[in-house]
């Protein structure tokens, strides 16, 4: 079996996995985070798979056409958002708000590189994505734990529309983009106002997906505070402006500095189960991003190798975490493969929770 077969099948298979698994997690403990993520993943076996019909027997329009939807477009802004209502009782809706606003910008300015002109639709997009921002930006503020659900108008409102333009949309023969020298699928042949609908949706959700791993590693492993911030929103106006400019540094740097009790709280058994969990997310969500990225500026050669790895990294890393799978085992039955996991002693949880709030 060729690796233009064996990578994309290899990587649909542990994607379904990983899906049925947070899906029969989902049907025991219904947490909302843990339905949208086997959503997300569901989206990435099918795009897998996809690939792996068109290695075995050729591209078709329609395999293309649900290949580009579930594969390019839909995938990582549900899982970005599934990260979104896991962390929704925390300030992290300031860097959803980034995320959304970075989303737009990205996509106004990369309408200028599209072979076909795209009218308003870039000017539209933006101001779409900056309302969405400023509104989880303050929902937070006033400490509201509805911002994830402004999230998910974002993610859900571009999947419909992503559905409706693919539905209307007439694409040139053969009805496929592939790249010649791999055979990997481009965006080539797309039109415009689609394919615009696919950095919002794949920056927002990947940075999302990224920095709410590193957040929560942050928030649940033994801190060393070397610079103090603060996010309380009862402080003075231009006090606030500050602390908000500085956090990201100041956890940057925290982070750093506490990377040599984290590993003492590892060895002794005494980290929380996210830490580590959140690393190997952020870690899979850093290749997976990185290899689709790479793809769109036309180089494909680790297209496949790329998220195959960035797969097995994210069902790792939520394997290990106690938080998403309290016990593994066959989805769908009683076969138990480890049995019910709780958290280690772990004297940081109050500091945790300050820590969460901001």
């Amino acid at each position: 079996m060729s690796a233009e077969v064996l990578l994309p099948g290899l990587t649909a298979v542990l994607a379904l996995m990983f899906s049925l698994a947070l899906l029969d997690q989902w049907r025991e403990r219904r947490r909302g985070y843990q339905l949208i993520w086997g959503i997300g993943m569901l989206f990435f076996a099918i795009g897998a798979g996809a690939e792996t019909l068109a290695a075995l027997g050729g591209w078709s329009e329609g395999l293309y056409r649900g290949w580009y939807l579930t594969g390019a477009v839909w995938t990582a802004g549900w899982l970005g958002l599934g990260t979104c209502f896991l962390l929704g009782r925390t300030r992290f809706g300031y860097a959803v708000a980034l995320c959304l606003f970075l989303a737009g910008l990205f996509t106004f300015l990369a309408s200028r590189r599209l072979p076909e002109p795209a009218g308003d639709l870039p000017m539209i997009y933006f101001i779409a994505a900056g309302v969405l921002a400023a509104a989880v930006a303050i929902e937070t503020y006033f400490q509201n734990e509805r911002w994830p659900q402004i999230a998910a108008l974002a993610v859900i409102g571009a999947t419909v529309a992503s559905l409706l333009l693919m539905l209307t949309s007439t694409l040139p023969a053969p009805g496929y983009a592939i790249d010649p020298l791999t055979g990997i699928p481009t965006a080539d042949i797309v039109p415009p106002a689609l394919r615009l609908l696919t950095p919002f949706m794949n920056i927002t959700g990947g940075l999302a997906l990224i920095l709410g791993a590193a957040f929560s590693a942050y928030v649940f492993m033994p801190k060393r505070r070397v610079l103090g911030y603060s996010l309380d929103p009862e402080q003075p106006g231009d006090s606030f402006l500050f602390n908000l400019l500085i956090a990201p540094v100041a956890i940057v740097v925290n982070f750093v500095a506490s990377l040599p009790q984290a590993l003492g709280a590892l060895v002794r058994g005494r980290l929380n189960s996210r830490v580590p969990a959140t690393l190997l997310i952020a870690a899979g969500a850093i290749v997976a991003s990185s290899t689709d990225t790479l793809a769109r500026f036309g180089s494909t050669e680790l297209f496949q190798v790329g998220k195959l790895v960035g797969v097995a990294l994210l069902f790792g890393g939520f394997l290990v975490s106690v938080e998403v799978f309290r016990e593994i085992r066959i989805p769908f039955t009683h076969r138990v493969l480890r049995g019910n996991r709780r958290e280690q002693g772990n004297p940081f949880v109050a500091d945790q929770a300050a820590e969460s709030r901001g």
